[in-house]
């Protein structure tokens, strides 16, 4: 535990992100596979995800694979920052997908058909989804827990202190 932010103990299920990302997509391949199939995908989700969080306040790579949880209690931010990076790790299987359907075609017949306006949607979405992820990290890393109630206060005066462009 970090002693500059004060968090309780414990441990995280990996659970309890699936739940979070799963809120934020609508895909019926998952209600066709079986549950270990759909466990053992949203883990390689979550694993290609974790480099993604740029400044955590935890150690980042603090998990234990085979129990599927983080060693560390994480905040609901921090899962919330988790499941948009499994959405946009998510989304960018979905823009791979189109694109090797686009590739089997040419370009007037891939035209032809809605896969070019659906790629151009899902392009469309990754980038929102990436804007909003980086703005979430943006938030988290300006904030920080001052006292062991949980107290949360900008860092912007550290910020300020520390600041190269000072003069």
């Amino acid at each position: 535990m970090n002693e500059k932010y004060p968090i309780q103990g414990g441990r995280t299920p990996f659970e309890d992100i699936y739940d979070r990302f799963f809120g934020k997509i609508t895909d019926d391949m998952y209600m066709e596979w079986t549950e270990e199939d759909t466990k053992k995908d949203l883990k390689n989700i979550l694993i290609d995800a974790i480099p993604g969080f740029e400044f955590p306040r935890f150690p980042l790579y603090d998990f234990d694979i085979d129990a599927e949880t983080f060693n560390c209690h994480l905040t609901s931010e921090e899962i919330n920052i988790f499941a948009l990076l499994m959405y946009n790790t998510w989304l960018q299987r979905q823009v791979a997908s189109v694109e090797q359907t686009r590739m089997k075609y040419s370009g007037s017949d891939f035209k032809m058909t809605s896969q070019a306006n659906h790629l151009a949607k899902l392009m469309e979405l990754k980038k929102e989804a990436e804007r909003q992820s980086h703005h979430m990290q943006r938030l988290y890393k300006r904030r920080k827990i001052i006292d062991k109630d949980g107290s949360i206060k900008s860092n912007w005066s550290t910020l300020r202190e520390t600041s190269t462009f000072d003069g």
